[in-house]
């Protein structure tokens, strides 16, 4: 009877455990990105605005400070994925990623709230401004910086904390749920970019502000509210120390030969990887045994890690290293969208009405890009594949790669109408007297604009659900949110390259006293010429991805070892 009650206790403590997780979850962790969204899709577009207006910065300055920003906000989920995968655990560090975001929008709220954390307003008989003091940029540093660490901890957890949830679920469900909570985080920052923009030009940056302090407050309640629900998966090990590792093993091994029989790897106990695979075959001596008695410890372990790595960790760092060329040209696509300052004061000087009584905020036209993006996601799930798969006959499927190479197609395109819609409202300014009165209106509809924000919400939502998936796909478990967060690391590196693009060109065009291609006049710089550029590096980027195509072998071999489920 003992027994029984025991075996009957186990039984009840199983399924409890199976309860854990499904699609119950996905609201939750859905509700909090699409929620952290909204208020971060709404402060981009608009800070050029608010730095201009409240700290009195040139279009240049406000460029590279936003330029930093956000590498910083990209680069962070390298950080957060690192303690994420390696220490905490995904639940712990969206749940601080949350908090610290909070904090960043509360922050930036009371710079707009409290007149001496912002420089005095200008002075309107002599039209001069003070800029802002060291303690003043520091308040607002510290807004951006608490922003940006939060988006670290949300960022590259997010979405694979979801697919932890569905771990028993087949590959197809789990397209379905990167594909919708790409659409939800869509949705959200396109409520970021009309319904909060709109109040910011109505209400003003104190109620705007507050709106996204409460929205990022709710963000966190609805994440932190199903914490008993979730399946909560933490690491074992150290996945950096573990690649440190590979390498130092590999240079004190460098002049050993390869083993001739397979049994001279070090693979651990249990290990269901046996014998490193051929590419990047140099890598592999960091897992070959010299000395079993030296090097192998009576529980099977390597003596010194340092010296001797098991297989797994050698695949690993072979997974990340053969992804780098694929991931390098999601760069320049980043870089063509990374341009957020000069979309909205092009749509300034254009024509925003849409009927009477209403006017189309300058910042919220980029809306388009995700209303874009949700729409095509809708349609690609529910009406071209279901067709496709209906006229062929059998289940079709877009691969990875070829949908990321028809978003830099696309991308390529699209900078090549920005160029040619720029070129255009340039001419009529020009011919209406306009070149010296940057902030006049020029007779030209903001529906010009349409076509290129609907063929880049198209480009993105190729490239980065693409980007997305493969990550997921090539990567083991332990490596999920690194994967996931490589794909922010390219956004990071466009930034700075973003930045340091612009002060080339600013520098370089600027000569024999004329006006830069990106003047702070816009009526008399050339953004048309610096969009070209773009193109013109858009598509050569496209080629080099389909070179890196040709030679790229799949990782998806590599088993998930070290990786277990706990409660915390």
């Amino acid at each position: 009877m003992a027994s029984e009650k025991i075996m009957e206790k186990g039984i009840k403590q199983n399924s409890s455990k199976r309860r854990k997780g499904g699609f119950i979850t996905l609201p939750f962790i859905i509700a909090n990105e699409a929620l952290e969204k909204v208020p971060s899709y709404a402060l981009v577009p608009t800070m050029m605005l608010y730095l201009k207006s409240n700290y009195y910065m040139t279009i240049a300055q406000g460029h590279n400070l936003i330029n930093l920003w956000q590498a910083v906000s990209n680069f962070a989920p390298i950080i957060g994925a690192f303690f994420a995968d390696s220490y905490m655990g995904r639940f712990l560090t969206i749940g601080l990623g949350s908090v610290s975001s909070f904090l960043g929008v509360t922050v930036l709220w009371l710079t707009a709230v409290i007149p001496q954390a912002k420089p005095p307003p200008c002075d309107q008989l002599t039209q001069s401004c003070k800029t802002a003091t060291a303690g003043q940029l520091g308040i607002l540093v510290c807004a951006l910086f608490f922003k940006s660490m939060g988006a670290g901890g949300i960022r590259p957890c997010s979405m694979p904390f979801g697919a932890d949830q569905l771990s028993n679920h087949n590959e197809k469900t789990l397209e379905s749920y990167f594909s919708w909570y790409y659409a939800a985080a869509s949705l959200g920052g396109s409520l970021g970019l009309t319904v909060v923009i709109y109040i910011l030009q109505i209400y003003g940056w104190k109620v705007g502000y507050g709106v996204c302090a409460c929205l990022m407050f709710l963000a966190t309640v609805a994440f932190y509210i199903a914490s008993p629900l979730y399946v909560k998966r933490k690491a074992t090990t150290s996945l950096f120390t573990g690649f440190a590792q590979v390498l130092v093993a590999f240079y004190k091994k460098r002049n050993l030969p390869f083993p001739s029989q397979k049994s001279g790897y070090h693979h651990g106990k249990g290990s269901e990887i046996t014998v490193p695979s051929e590419k990047l075959r140099f890598l592999n001596k960091a897992c070959i045994i010299r000395n079993v008695e030296q090097e192998i410890g009576p529980d099977g372990l390597a003596s010194d890690p340092w010296r001797l790595c098991t297989v797994q960790k050698v695949e690993e760092l072979k997974a990340l290293f053969k992804v780098i060329p694929i991931w390098s040209t999601g760069i320049v696509m980043a870089i063509a969208g990374s341009q957020h300052s000069f979309p909205v004061l092009q749509a300034s000087s254009m024509n925003r009405h849409l009927f009477e009584g209403f006017q189309i905020p300058a910042a919220s036209l980029t809306v388009f890009v995700y209303c874009t993006a949700v729409v095509w996601v809708v349609l690609y799930e529910r009406v071209i594949i279901p067709l496709a798969s209906k006229i062929k006959g059998k289940q079709v499927y877009i691969s990875v790669m070829l949908r990321m190479g028809m978003g830099l197609l696309l991308s390529v395109i699209a900078m090549g109408l920005t160029a040619m819609v720029e070129n255009t409202r340039l001419s009529k300014a020009i011919e209406e007297g306009h070149v010296k009165n940057p902030t006049a209106m020029v007779n030209m509809s903001v529906m010009w604009l349409l076509p290129q924000y609907v063929v880049m919400g198209v480009a993105e939502s190729l490239s980065t659900l693409g980007q997305l998936e493969f990550y997921h796909r090539e990567f083991p478990k332990t490596m999920s949110s690194i994967g996931n967060s490589l794909f922010f690391l390219s956004l990071a590196v466009a930034h700075i390259l973003s930045s340091a693009l612009f002060n080339i060109v600013n520098e370089s065009t600027s000569r024999d006293g004329k006006p830069s291609w990106v003047a702070d006049n816009i009526n008399e710089a050339r953004f048309d010429n610096y969009y070209w550029l773009l193109a013109g590096l858009s598509a050569v980027n496209l080629f080099y991805y389909i070179f890196c195509c040709r030679f790229y072998g799949s990782t998806s071999d590599v088993v998930d070892e070290g990786y277990v489920s706990e409660e915390e």
